[in-house]
C-alpha cells in the first residue's frame, strides 16, 4: 500500500503544478495588449490540448491505423463527447442573477461569486481543463501499474511542464479586467482544474481498460471545445474602432499559434 502512497504524491505534483502559473493572475503586466496576448495564447493551448487528447484515443477508435472506426467505441465516444460538451454547456447558461438576499449572504459569508462575468467562464474552463486532467491521471496511473520506469519518467515529465501551461486558460477570463481576483476563489478554480488528476490517477492505478480511457478520453475532448468557445468570443469582443480591432486580431492569430506551439513544444520535452 506504500507504492499506491508514492505514486498519489508523484500524481499530486503532476496535478497541483497548475498553481505555477497562478502568479499570471496578478500580475500587473497582464493588462492590455498583454491580456489579449496571454488569452489567445491560451487557446492555442487547448486547441493543442484537444490535438493531443484525440491522439491518445485514435489508435482505438481507428484500430491497426484503418479508416474504419471501432463501432461500439465510437458509440460510446460520441455519447460522452455530448454529455461534457451539453454539461458545459447547461452549467454555463444556468439563470446569472441570485435571488435578492442570497448573494449578499454568500459575500458576506466569504463564498466567491461564480455566477457573472469572467467569474462563470473560468469556472467553466476550469471544469474542462480538470476532465482533460482526469485523463491524464488515468494515463499515468495505468503506466504506473505496468512499472515502465523509462516511460513512466517520460509521461510525469511530459504531464508536469503541460499541467502549468493549464493555468493560463483559467486565469485568461480574468485578464485586461477589472474583475475581483480574490486568492480563495482562484485557488479554488485551479483545484477544479488540477484535483482531477489525482481521481483519474487513483482510478487508473487500481482498474482501467480502453473503454474507459475512450470515455475519459471523449469526455475531455467535449469539455475542451466548449471552453474555447467563450475564450474565443472575449478575444474578438467588438473594440471602439475598426482599427483597434484590426491590430487586436492580428495579436490573436499570431498569440494562437504561439500557444500551439508552446503546447506542442512542452509535451515534446
Amino acid at each position: 500500500m506504500s507504492d499506491f502512497w508514492i505514486f498519489m504524491a508523484f500524481t499530486a505534483a503532476m496535478g497541483l503544478s497548475i498553481f505555477l502559473s497562478l502568479p499570471v493572475v496578478y500580475s500587473k503586466r497582464a493588462q492590455g495588449q498583454w491580456a489579449t496576448a496571454l488569452n489567445a495564447v491560451a487557446i492555442g493551448i487547448l486547441v493543442f490540448l484537444l490535438a493531443d487528447v484525440f491522439s491518445d484515443v485514435a489508435g482505438l477508435l481507428y484500430p491497426g491505423g484503418s479508416y474504419i472506426a471501432d463501432p461500439w467505441y465510437s458509440i460510446a465516444f460520441g455519447i460522452a463527447f455530448v454529455v461534457a460538451f451539453l454539461g458545459l454547456y447547461f452549467v454555463d447558461n444556468l439563470p446569472r442573477s441570485a435571488p435578492r438576499g442570497i448573494g449578499d449572504d454568500a459575500s458576506k459569508a466569504g463564498v466567491p461569486d461564480l455566477d457573472t462575468g469572467p467569474r462563470r467562464t473560468a469556472l467553466i474552463i476550469a471544469l474542462g481543463i480538470g476532465l482533460q486532467n482526469l485523463t491524464e491521471g488515468l494515463v499515468f496511473g495505468a503506466q504506473w501499474t505496468l512499472g515502465a520506469l523509462g516511460l513512466l519518467a517520460v509521461v510525469f515529465v511530459g504531464f508536469f511542464l503541460q499541467n502549468v501551461t493549464e493555468g493560463f486558460p483559467i486565469a485568461s477570463p480574468f485578464l485586461g479586467t477589472n474583475a475581483r481576483r480574490g486568492v480563495a476563489m482562484m485557488v479554488g478554480l485551479f483545484l477544479v482544474g488540477g484535483l482531477p488528476t489525482l481521481i483519474g490517477g487513483a482510478i487508473g492505478y487500481f482498474w482501467t481498460n480502453s473503454l474507459l480511457l475512450v470515455i475519459f478520453d471523449a469526455l475531455a475532448i467535449g469539455a475542451i471545445a466548449y471552453v474555447i468557445l467563450p475564450m474565443l468570443r472575449v478575444a474578438f469582443r467588438p473594440l471602439a474602432s475598426r482599427d483597434l480591432s484590426v491590430q487586436r486580431n492580428k495579436l490573436v492569430y499570431l498569440c494562437v499559434m504561439l500557444g500551439f506551439v508552446l503546447g506542442f513544444a512542452v509535451n515534446a520535452v
